[in-house]
Order: structure tokens, then sequence, then C-alpha cells
């Protein structure tokens, strides 16, 4: 028995999800396009589909690029840096971390659409030309700079499951404990520590750089904290060993630990209460 159209597109739904939020970074907006995709899917002639799969990529991506023409804007306005949101246990099955998330942020629309289609999806470049509007060679180059931008961001190595744990509880312990001699030991010397608050709770306005300058501000503000931060779970954050808690204000917060070794090389925060509606 052949499948209808709406059979076809729910064995997809989750593939496309994928697709959507590695082109915006944002689940809300990835749903929002994958059911505008749906209703445009509906009114297509489904016996002249071959690749009902690569067609539907192909309409989601197109629909990103469209949004992703307001968002540039959006994000220039965008109050301290900004982070994808968090994608808890897994919730996206996606094997994007943090790390590659934010350097396909840094790629052009074009960039980001070229090198996803072909690179994690294997679609053909004359296909890829059909999408963006573009030739086959352009859209080859596209790929190819996107490729080079996004290959220092691909962990070296593959994080176990339990050593990213129980760096992420040391990591937690001492944050709350106050214990610098513990963090230092955990940190890289060049890590990174991003925290996006979008302007809608306090965070820190910039990217920090290097174990010195993140220690120090770790010391201002266990000073300056009212409480502790109640622990709500370990888990899965985009790929990365990380927590959830529930900070003085009562609100949700994710931490995200980039771990290469014994050493955590980068620290991502998110406080945004926007990006935060589907964590627990």
């Amino acid at each position: 028995m052949s499948q209808t159209a709406g059979e076809i597109f729910d064995a997809q739904r989750s593939t496309l999800l994928r697709v959507a939020y590695r082109m915006l970074g944002t689940i809300a907006d990835a749903e929002d396009v994958v059911q505008d995709a749906y209703v445009r899917w509906q009114a297509v002639d489904h016996a002249e589909v071959a690749v009902p799969a690569a067609f539907l990529r192909r309409i989601v991506t197109r629909l990103c690029l469209d949004h992703l023409k307001s968002a540039r804007v959006q994000r220039e306005i965008y109050v301290g840096p900004w982070l994808p949101e968090p994608a808890v246990d897994d919730a996206l099955d996606d094997d994007v971390t943090l790390p590659l998330l934010l350097a396909l942020e840094r790629l052009s629309p074009l960039e980001r659409a070229a090198f996803l289609l072909h690179d994690l999806f294997g679609e053909r470049f004359e296909d890829i030309a059909l999408v963006l509007d573009r030739d086959v060679p352009a859209c080859r180059q596209l790929a190819s700079r996107a490729r080079g931008h996004v290959r220092d961001a691909r962990p070296r190595f593959p994080i176990d499951h339990q050593h990213g744990k129980a760096i992420a509880a040391a990591f937690f312990e001492a944050s709350q404990k106050g214990d610098m001699a513990q963090l230092s030991m955990l940190l890289a010397q060049d890590v990174q520590f991003h925290a996006d608050g979008g302007g809608k709770r306090p965070a820190v306005a910039r990217i920090l750089q290097g174990a010195s300058e993140y220690l120090r501000a770790q010391a201002a503000l266990i000073r300056l904290r009212r409480a502790p931060s109640e622990l709500v779970r370990f888990t899965t954050i985009n790929g990365l060993p990380g927590f959830i808690t529930r900070e003085p204000d009562g609100l949700l917060q994710t931490t995200a630990l980039l771990v290469e070794g014994r050493h955590i090389q980068a620290i991502y925060v998110i406080r945004n209460p926007d990006k935060l509606t589907r964590v627990h």
C-alpha cells in the first residue's frame, strides 16, 4: 500500500527539523519552518516528486533562507553574545555540537545551505544549484568555503559520556563552592566563556578569553551571589556534557561544556528565558 502525503512527510519530519535547526539555531523557528513546509507539501503534485526526502529538504532550505534575511537583522541588534537555543538530551537526535553551530552561524546563509545539503545530507551540487539559484561551480565554491570555516569547530575526539558527566559534576561542585583552585585545574588555559542573556537577564556582555579572565569574573560573581544554584539535573546539551540549574532568581539556566581530554575548552551558558521554554 502506497504512503499518503501526510505519512511521507511524517517519516521525514525529524530530519527536516534537524535541517532547519542547523540553519536557524532556534527550535521554535525550525518547527515553524517545518510546519510551513508541510502546508506547501500538501499543494504539490506528489506523483511528480521522484525523491520526496530530497524534495522536502529543499523546500525547508528555501524557507530557512527566507527566514534568515530577517533573522540577520535581529542578530545584529542582539544584546551580548548569541548562542543557539539548547537542544537538551539530544532532543533532535543531533550530533552537531555548539561549536559547530556557532561556526555555521558565522557563515553566510548560502554557504550554510550549500554545506549542510552537500556535506551532511549528500545532495548533488546540481540539485543544490536549483535550491540556491546559483550555478554548480558557485555552489561548489560556497560549500568549500564553508568547509574551511567549520573544520576547526568539529571535536577532534569524541567525548565519552561518563567522562564528560564527571567533568561537568566536578565543574558544578567547584563553581558552587567557590573553589578557584579546583576550577583552575579543570580549565584549559585558553578556555572561552559564552553567556547568552539576550538582554532579558544579567549576563557577561562579551566572550571571556582565557582561564585567568574567567576565574576573576567567577570570583566576583560568587561575592555577589545571594544563594547557590540549585541543580536540576546533569544532561547532554547539543552533544556536550552539561547541566540545568535553577538560579536564585527562580529561572532556569543551561551550562554546556566543551571537554577535550581532562580540560574544559569552552563554557556555554544560556540564561535568556526565551530560549529555555522547552527546558525542564
